[in-house]
């Protein structure tokens, strides 16, 4: 899906927009987390007191919702990398390897072993 030349674009544009706003100076690791957080919440939200299925089939109106948080979300991470000079496909695939050697493929257990 994403390729390094995409996010580096991105990367590229999103600073281009912040900077021209002056913004960096609000973009402090502290603040970038928290801003992190509550969008998460937000995206949270959307689905709070619907059951599974309903998660799976939202509306129009509530997709639209979805990917502006999940934007949002993504942004916040670009610039959390630019403030710490974090590579966030790098850090990506050193915790996939992490995660292989501490989730090892094992038969499935509970109701919904497919």
């Amino acid at each position: 899906m994403f390729m390094l030349d995409d996010v580096e674009e991105i990367r590229r544009k999103l600073v281009v927009f912040r900077d021209r706003r002056n913004w960096k100076q609000f973009h402090d690791p502290k603040n970038l987390a928290e801003a992190i957080s509550i969008e998460a919440s937000e995206l949270l939200e959307i689905f709070l007191w619907k059951t599974i299925d309903e998660s799976r089939n939202l509306s129009e109106n509530e997709i639209e919702y979805v990917k502006n948080e999940v934007a949002d979300i993504f942004i916040y991470l670009i610039y959390i990398c630019q403030e710490l000079d974090i590579d966030l496909l790098v850090s990506t695939e050193q915790k996939i390897i992490l995660n292989k050697e501490k989730y090892p493929v094992r038969e499935a257990k509970g109701p919904n072993k497919s």
